[in-house]
């Protein structure tokens, strides 16, 4: 399973209960947090995301409503007694912010910080079940977004199958990634009786904070899901581009031209209450849009 839970829809400043970016991506059994925007760990409680399963954090860039949250969020870990690894994805400077926190609240965490400084484009995180990949996009200051993929889907388990071949439900997990099953009897039961084929494997592109840029048609291309923020309607472009960020047509567009299958769109300005319209206008240039509204699940 792959699916995206929003923390934090809004742009720079919390207003109208809408708070700064912050996403949980959840693939399969893993938990990754995408930026960590001021509040993050109180939405984390909210909607009930356990942190200690949160093993890999990444961060766009530095700029406050992205990482604000992050200190507190690492702290709070180590009070609760984390024990396992966190790892962190972020632009080089922060590990010289977090250590310095850390040096002059002298806090020593109970658990081994890894962190891996953003740079080129490319693969940052490589395994037989998941990759996730790095890619420059266009800000006022150095940005990121991320590319998260199944390298393959797991397989769908048919429970009737399973309990005609007495292969217990605890062994389900194993069945999804292609494991057979051994009976008490020493019976081989061969996984492809009692799963289907997995489905194609989905793919989540994350674009962070950017103005409008073509060439981040090529790293969304095909993605089952491209979030891209819309700061503006597309009455402001001007004042979009001169702020380095992106109208809801503008958005729409790079979603149209990637190829994607559906788009969400947040990071919101303040200056707007109502939401209904970035809807409205993304819709105008690609049909399958949402809005990143906080709390919701987006399954893929």
């Amino acid at each position: 399973m792959l699916a995206v839970t929003i923390l934090g829809n809004n742009s720079a400043l919390p207003a109208f209960d809408r708070h700064p970016t912050a996403q949980v991506i959840t693939l399969d059994e893993y938990l990754f947090l995408v930026d960590c925007g001021e509040g993050t760990q109180m939405q984390l409680a909210k909607y009930k995301i356990r942190r200690s399963k949160i093993q890999h954090i990444f961060i766009s860039h530095l700029h406050g409503d992205h990482y604000f949250g992050l200190i507190g969020l690492v702290t709070s870990m180590g009070l609760l007694g984390r024990e396992q690894e966190l790892n962190i994805y972020a632009p080089a400077e922060l590990a010289e912010i977090i250590n310095f926190q850390l040096k002059v609240a002298d806090t020593v965490l109970p658990y081994q910080l890894k962190f891996y400084p953003l740079g080129e484009d490319g693969i940052i995180v490589n395994n037989d079940k998941f990759k996730v990949s790095s890619f420059k996009v266009s800000h006022r200051i150095p940005c990121w977004g991320f590319r998260f993929e199944q390298v393959r889907a797991p397989r769908r388990v048919n429970p009737e199958k399973a309990r005609q071949f007495e292969v217990p439900a605890a062994f389900f997990d194993r069945l999804k990634w292609g494991h057979n099953y051994t009976n008490k009897a020493g019976d081989l039961i061969e996984n492809d009786w009692v799963t289907d084929p997995a489905p194609s494997p989905k793919s989540y592109v994350y674009s962070a904070d950017t103005c409008y840029n073509e060439s981040l048609i090529e790293k969304a291309k095909g993605a089952t899901l491209l979030y891209h923020e819309t700061t503006y309607l597309k009455d402001l472009e001007d004042r979009a581009a001169k702020r380095f960020h992106c109208t809801t047509h503008q958005a729409a567009t790079i979603a149209a031209r990637a190829g994607v299958e559906r788009l969400i769109i947040g990071h919101f300005s303040s200056k707007y209450e109502k939401l209904e319209q970035f809807e409205e206008e993304a819709k105008e240039v690609f049909a399958n849009t949402q809005l990143a509204i906080e709390g919701v699940t987006y399954r893929l």
